[in-house]
């Protein structure tokens, strides 16, 4: 049985990317699905200085080793004014600074959504090119325009083309587990 490991890459309670990736993740049938919530690993502000005074944070290190047990990681990610949302970027900085392969280059799919019509597109556009680069396997995207339009708790997916183009792109993560 493969071993998915998904999160919203936001520190919403009401995270709607959480939402997109538990959907995502738990579509997929005959697997174990592990959706992690990033206000488990809430640190400290990264920088160099308190990394050489008080050391690689010990949630950076729970983070990894959640990565480091799954076959695939399903990724949703908030966009924060055309970024990574802080909450995210933080644990990325602290847990890269353990071993130089963040994902352990195993499958990534990247997914996106926004309350908007563009769905997350530049965040999702920023991770793809950097993880693509970094990342040895397979990395594959979808972005979620107009969530509340679009999803609903309990259902999913409700745009039929937009839900057939997830499953496309779950489909291909899928085999390359």
């Amino acid at each position: 049985m493969k071993r998915i490991v998904a999160f919203g890459a936001s520190s919403s309670k009401a995270s709607i990317n959480k939402a997109l990736a538990t959907y995502a993740a738990n579509a997929m049938e005959g697997g174990e699905v592990e959706v992690l919530d990033l206000n488990d690993f809430e640190m400290p502000i990264f920088s160099v200085d308190r990394e050489k005074e008080d050391g690689i944070h010990s949630l950076a290190f729970k983070f990894k080793e959640h990565l480091k047990s799954a076959d695939g990681i399903l990724i949703s990610f908030a966009e924060h004014n055309g970024a990574y949302s802080a909450a995210y970027k933080n644990i990325y900085d602290w847990a890269s600074r353990i071993e130089k392969s963040f994902f352990y280059d195993k499958p990534l799919c990247l997914l996106a959504t926004s309350p908007g019509p563009r769905g997350g597109m530049r965040v999702l556009d920023i991770a793809f090119d950097a993880y693509s680069f970094a990342n040895k396997n397979l990395v594959t995207k979808f972005s979620l325009p107009s969530f509340y339009e679009n999803f609903k708790e309990g259902e999913g997916i409700t745009n039929e083309e937009l839900k057939t183009q997830l499953f496309v792109e779950l489909d291909k993560f899928k085999a390359a587990l």
